[in-house]
């Protein structure tokens, strides 16, 4: 354990709802953190990838994270707007199934 609690780390994991994304995972997780973020908290976001190598950027959130928590539109907004469809609709969407 690094010292962080469960709540601190789950609103990050954007990717249980989603789906794996890769390398746009990071930003993801870090947008939904700042939706809920404070001015003068800190925020740690860390990434790697499957060649073995990490990034780790610190953050101290500004009173200017109002203006972006004011836009009407959240990751959580689109998160809700998801449905799942089956292999079936999937396949003929992408135009694999006439």
């Amino acid at each position: 354990a690094v010292g962080f609690t469960k709540e601190q780390v789950e609103l990050s994991l954007v990717c249980r709802h989603i789906g794996n994304t890769y390398s746009a995972s990071s930003m993801l997780g870090l947008n939904r953190i700042l939706e809920k973020a404070s001015s003068g908290e800190r925020i740690l976001m860390t990434s790697y990838g499957s060649g073995a190598g990490s990034d780790s950027f610190s953050f101290v959130v500004t009173d200017k994270i109002e203006e972006l928590q004011s836009y009407p539109f959240d990751i959580e907004y689109y998160i809700k707007r998801t449905k799942d469809i089956d292999y079936g609709l999937y396949a003929r969407y992408k135009g694999l199934l006439k």
